[in-house]
């Protein structure tokens, strides 16, 4: 039996938590073979592309996947780097190695999306932004995106609870025979006085239980030179105040128990120091604003199948944010700015799997999480949010045509300590999903969904001081796509791999909360204005060729067409494109294995956009693409496998802005030697 101390806000928040009080879960279960989780063969790569086709070809929602070995290939340094060759995706970047990196899905906003770190959703009540930028590469598997949802009927109730989805997922240790641990070492440099070592401890405790250790450090000055133009003013400057300074150490744990469940539990930290360089406007190049950060977490997670017909999934996290913002131009009575947040979070997730008959599944799913948020500032609100989410899931598996929705309970209460209080709200939102083969061969299939959502405003829309507004109402989403999957494997062929996925979406974005400004600068308002209409296609088409015995090509393209336009009854601009969204983009990938070498290209090209709401010539952001190479080489040296990579970034050195004003490096390089002991 499971105790929780405390009261609870109302007696619906009792409703939304009482299946995670045990329902389900003093079922007796039924014993299976032991299972050494610890022990992993090595897969073949020609298995793993057949597994990420089966993923891709089954889901009825879109979903874009780059495993360890395509990871290795791209020039990126954190997972922004590399979502940037996912369809449909723009990555908001501020510049710089320590610049703020956010993810923006179907131009959704970066609030839609939300983000998953081992199957836990990596919260952040204040303003709603996970800074990919932090995210480091070195010990992750598998980056995943889905639109929509995750086609899994065994969710936390979060992941049914966005209108997209990043899913990243840790390497699993795997050991060679008759070895009990693993030590892996890398080294990454280049320009911009970029330092940036990794390590990689792994121990096979018992044959039950593994442990991995995975730590890195971050430097780099930030200085690149970029070009600036003021009218007949045109010379090219070095960025300032760019610099960053992190640390990042988890620790993860894996296990597994006699009757076939599984657990793993992770403790995270991530600590930061940097500088906010700024955007470049009316002749200003520097800057002195200064940040830090210290994130923290401990999440673990149980499955257990407790019979072929019941399966029962737990997680529980504890985080810690800590931020601090320091301004020395902007004068207080006694000092300058120096604001101080503190946030935290308590989660615990149960959800429960069903097999009614072969071809039915149900599911039911309930989370709960209290949020909170401190601040230095004068008469702050100091905030605290429970949240409840419960979803009932069903799919139905027939010969060719495979079915799935949900129905998503909300419910949210807050309270603050000064001033008026949100709300409470109490949402219902459906989705459906269809996926159908309508040939004989399995190669080939439709896909269609639909999904209603919509998201919170965060701490700082509701609370921040001068700008926060009480009174906001929640963004509603509707989702429709339509589109189809065609994925082939042949052994021995020459086209060894084929992937194609095309979908035509429509959403409509209600209530949209934009930021106005007020008499001055210093004060904005929060409001509900727009109502956006997106329309898009996306396509995206990946190919692997045996051309000979030790001879592997890899190409890869996606394009997205998009209009997405205010088409709000008070708009100023009616049927204008939203700012920063491009009408077209896309990327491509191409490399090469040869024996032990390794080479790749790849190209981005994001189109015209415009920095404001409304399209005209004062707003124009010219389109940007970028070319990029890597040339790797792996050998082994008295029974250790080394690996060195050379990158070349912006070949080209083309002077170019995601975000008006804040100028990216142009042509860098990068080097990194790793070695596994």
């Amino acid at each position: 039996m499971i105790k929780i101390k405390g009261v609870l806000p109302n007696t619906r928040s009792f409703f939304l938590l009482a299946p995670l009080l045990g329902m389900g879960i003093l079922l007796p279960g039924i014993s299976a073979a032991q299972v050494d989780t610890a022990k992993a063969n090595q897969l073949q790569e020609v298995k793993i592309t057949e597994y990420k086709n089966s993923r891709v070809n089954l889901s009825p929602t879109p979903v874009q996947i780059l495993i360890g070995s395509e990871l290795k290939r791209l020039n990126s340094l954190s997972v922004a780097d590399a979502v940037r060759y996912f369809a449909g995706v723009q990555l908001k970047d501020y510049g710089g190695v320590g610049g703020l990196k956010t993810i923006n899905v179907r131009s959704m906003g970066s609030n839609h999306t939300a983000v998953f770190y081992d199957g836990v959703q990596l919260g952040n009540a204040q303003n709603g932004q996970v800074d990919l930028g932090k995210l480091s590469l070195d010990n992750l598997e598998e980056i995943a995106v889905y639109v929509g949802q995750k086609p899994e009927l065994l969710l936390p109730a979060k992941g049914f609870a966005a209108a997209s989805a990043l899913y990243l997922k840790t390497a699993q240790p795997v050991f060679s025979s008759g070895k009990k641990y693993g030590l892996g070492a890398s080294f990454k440099t280049g320009s911009f006085g970029l330092i940036n070592p990794n390590i990689s401890f792994k121990q096979k405790i018992s044959n039950k239980i593994a442990f991995v250790l995975d730590a890195g450090y971050l430097e780099s000055n930030g200085k690149y030179k970029f070009r600036y133009k003021e009218l007949a003013y045109d010379t090219t400057i070095i960025r300032n105040n760019s610099d960053v300074k992190s640390a990042r150490v988890e620790a993860t744990f894996f296990g597994s128990l006699a009757d076939s469940s599984k657990w793993s539990l992770k403790l995270y930290n991530y600590n930061s120091a940097r500088g906010l360089p700024g955007a470049i406007v009316s002749n200003r190049f520097t800057f002195t604003q200064r940040q830090w950060d210290d994130n923290s977490f401990v999440q673990a997670s149980y499955q257990n199948k407790k019979s072929a017909r019941y399966n029962f999934l737990l997680n529980t996290k504890y985080a810690y944010s800590f931020m601090r913002y320091l301004d020395p131009e902007f004068k207080q009575q006694n000092s300058f700015l120096d604001n101080r947040y503190t946030e935290t979070e308590w989660y615990i997730s149960a959800a429960h799997l069903y097999k009614i008959a072969k071809i039915w599944e149900l599911s039911l799913a309930t989370d709960y999480s209290l949020q909170k948020l401190d601040a230095n500032l004068y008469n702050f609100a100091y905030p605290s949010r429970n949240t409840g989410l419960v979803v009932l899931a069903s799919a139905l598996n027939l010969n060719r045509l495979s079915l799935q929705g949900n129905i998503l309970a909300t419910l949210i209460t807050e309270q603050v300590k000064n001033g008026e209080q949100s709300a409470n709200r109490q949402e219902y939102t459906p989705s459906l999903m269809a996926s159908w083969q309508p040939f004989q061969t399995k190669d080939f299939r439709v896909r269609s969904f639909f999904k209603s959502i919509f998201r919170m405003p965060t701490f700082n829309d509701l609370y921040y001081t001068f700008i926060g507004n009480t009174r906001l109402k929640p963004e509603y989403t509707s989702q429709y796509d339509l589109g189809f999957t065609y994925g082939h494997t042949s052994n021995g062929k020459r086209l060894a791999y084929l992937s194609v996925q095309a979908d035509a979406y429509y959403n409509l974005v209600k209530d949209k909360i934009v930021a106005i400004p007020g008499n001055n600068l210093g004060r904005w308002t929060m409001v509900n204005l727009d109502r956006v209409q997106i329309k898009g296609f996306e396509t995206n088409i990946q190919t692997v060729w045996d051309l000979a015995a030790q001879l592997k090509l890899k190409a890869s393209a996606n394009y997205t067409f998009e209009k997405a336009i205010d088409i709000s009854a008070t708009a100023f601009r009616y049927g204008d494109q939203i700012p920063y969204i491009p009408v077209h983009s896309g990327s491509a990938r191409f490399g090469i294995d040869y024996k032990n070498l390794m080479f790749n290209y790849s190209y981005i090209y994001t189109g015209e956009r415009y920095s404001q709401k409304a399209n005209i010539a004062a707003n124009y952001v010219k389109p940007w693409y970028t070319h990029d190479l890597t040339l790797g080489a792996n050998f082994v040296y008295q029974q250790t496998r080394f690996f060195f990579n050379a990158e070349i970034n912006n070949v080209f050195n083309q002077y170019y802005d995601v975000v008006l004003n804040y100028p990216m490096p142009g042509r860098n390089y990068r080097f990194t030697l790793s070695a596994n002991f």
